[in-house]
């Protein structure tokens, strides 16, 4: 049976903003009758979508953009929603030559945020903001959390770690691309040291001697950065009693488990990007209000400032009070 639409996803990057995708992927599965989905990304990100039931065809973009554009072509898209609104995606858009509807990123009012503090942005969901992409098409939000679909792999807790940390740990995801999303080393040991629970580290191999400082630090943590991938990681997530992290990938994916979550956050501001944690029962969000954030969106490989008075300055208490309920 001919599908009713043919629909193509487009957002290469990054790992937090596909994961926000979900929901606009599932809305359009279930409310579309017989339509089909196509999601085209990075390859490096493949692993976040490629177990997603509800993607019909996963497309993963070539080193040359002619080719990619060429294999697309052949597939005679009914639309094209734009959720990573780039030159790149706007050259497949018209290539395609299929009717199309764009994210708005509002690149100056975040311009605006950051270099005069000035903030216009409403405090709005980035998944709602992708949603708006595909109101046109009668699609509305169906209030559900984000998706993240692990392999079947039968991944067991025994594999990583040992058995008085099962099920009864927290997963602290200490990685995080940019330094100044980081909290330093001391301040998480001070906080780590008044915990009761067993503490899992999760991040890349760059943080790998962050953890190793860490948990040789404290007692009754252990750390896993470098050592397991990405969705061994999440399986740990899954598992956990709490999840505590910073701005970065593997934090926001725990919201697809409605796991009480704890975010910190230094250089950059949840409202801005709208990747406050999104239908989560129980969340704190750590932070403390200076004149100088945020001094960017992304995160910094050092603080503008060179206080980093938005990590240092952090009242430890109400964490450790949210860890130990």
């Amino acid at each position: 049976m001919k599908p009713a639409l043919k629909i193509l996803i487009i957002r290469f990057s990054a790992m937090g903003d596909i994961i926000y995708t979900t929901p606009v992927i599932r809305c359009l599965k279930t409310q579309l009758p017989n339509c089909e989905i196509h999601f085209l990304t990075k390859p490096n990100f493949k692993y976040l979508v490629e177990y997603n039931p509800y993607i019909n065809h996963l497309h993963l973009l070539n080193p040359k953009l002619s080719d990619t554009i060429a294999d697309l072509k052949s597939q005679n898209f009914d639309y094209v929603i734009d959720l990573h609104s780039s030159l790149r995606s706007a050259i497949v858009k018209l290539r395609l030559g299929a009717k199309t509807s764009t994210y708005n990123k509002q690149r100056f009012k975040k311009w605006l945020a950051i270099k005069f503090k000035i903030n216009k942005i409403a405090p709005t969901y980035l998944v709602d903001r992708y949603l708006k992409t595909v109101e046109f098409l009668g699609v509305k939000n169906d209030n559900l959390a984000i998706d993240y679909f692990l392999p079947p792999n039968n991944f067991k807790i025994e594999d990583f770690l040992p058995s008085h940390f099962f099920f009864q740990y927290i997963a602290f995801v200490v990685g995080a691309t940019h330094f100044t999303k980081r909290m330093p080393n001391s301040k998480v040991i001070s906080i780590l040291k008044k915990i009761n629970l067993p503490v899992v580290l999760l991040g890349g191999k760059d943080v790998a001697h962050n953890g190793i400082e860490i948990a040789n630090a404290c007692t009754n943590v252990i750390s896993l950065c470098g050592d397991i991938n990405l969705n061994q990681s999440v399986f740990l997530i899954k598992n956990a009693q709490k999840v505590i992290g910073f701005d970065t990938g593997l934090t926001h994916i725990a919201e697809a488990f409605d796991k009480p979550l704890l975010s910190i956050w230094g250089s950059t501001v949840p409202q801005l990007l709208g990747v406050q944690p999104y239908l989560v029962s129980k969340h704190y969000e750590a932070e403390v209000d200076l004149p100088c954030r945020p001094c960017s969106k992304f995160g910094l490989s050092k603080c503008p400032k060179g206080h980093f008075n938005c990590m240092h300055t952090i009242d430890e208490q109400p964490i450790i009070n949210f860890l130990n309920q």
